[in-house]
């Protein structure tokens, strides 16, 4: 499969990568027939559909028809499809002019096709952590798994290159993890690290401590002289998680 092309302004990063990865993880929940040529091209086009919209956002059926190369009448057949399995929802929405156009996002169910690692067992082990070691005990784990994951980016992320090629860096790394992430420059000169899936979404919500500990380690790969602020913030209600990284004035 080919990786998306990137919007105007966007440095793909691990497009490749990520989306064979998440296609990995979709296609097997499809219902594939060995003798059933139709279900599989049928399979692959809702999975891109899925991982657009994932990684894009609401959208209308005609742009995720221009976007994958099919028609707009091609494109509703597949989000109606998807409709009817409870992945995708169709939302009408005013426009300045004319009649409302219908957009199109994940359902909850839509984005539990993307992986959380081991939620359950994460969650457990959060749980059972707490119970027996109180918050100290919490936050001294937190504060190992910050280390470790301080080594390993410290690997990947050297700090001679550009601030630039650090973002994209740290990206690829991000989405070998399945963390969906992409690198957006802005006009002003900063930057936006997109992270489009959070496959720690549920242990971060029982340890917000989580979210806390990569916003340090950001700033601790990055190193001095950088800004580095969360504007969107899953588990606050935005639909992926963002950073603005900028130089210090």
């Amino acid at each position: 499969m080919v990786a998306a092309a990137p919007l105007s302004g966007e440095v793909a990063v691990a497009g490749g990568c990520s989306i064979a990865y998440f296609r990995k993880c979709l296609l097997s929940k499809f219902i594939q027939s060995p003798t059933a040529e139709r279900q599989v091209m049928a399979a692959t086009s809702d999975d891109r559909i899925l991982f657009h919209l994932k990684t894009r956002g609401p959208q209308t059926a005609a742009a995720v028809g221009v976007h994958l190369g099919m028609t707009p009448t091609g494109a509703r057949q597949h989000l109606s499809r998807l409709q009817a399995s409870g992945l995708v929802a169709g939302e009408e929405q005013r426009q300045k002019r004319g009649r409302p156009t219908r957009f199109w996002r994940l359902t909850d169910q839509g984005h539990g096709r993307f992986p959380d690692r081991h939620s359950d067992l994460t969650l457990e082990f959060i749980r059972s952590t707490k119970a027996i070691f109180g918050e100290a005990g919490l936050e001294k784990l937190v504060r190992h798994r910050e280390g470790d994951s301080l080594v390993r980016y410290r690997k990947l992320v050297p700090r001679r290159l550009s601030l630039q090629a650090k973002l994209e860096a740290l990206a690829e790394a991000r989405s070998q993890e399945g963390y969906m992430a992409r690198v957006v420059p802005e006009q002003d000169g900063s930057f936006l690290l997109i992270e489009n899936h959070c496959p720690i979404c549920a242990a971060a919500t029982t340890c917000q401590a989580l979210c806390r500990s990569e916003l340090a380690i950001f700033r601790e790969i990055l190193g001095r002289g950088i800004v580095v602020e969360r504007i969107d913030h899953l588990l606050a209600g935005a639909r992926r998680c963002t950073y603005r990284v900028r130089l210090l004035e």
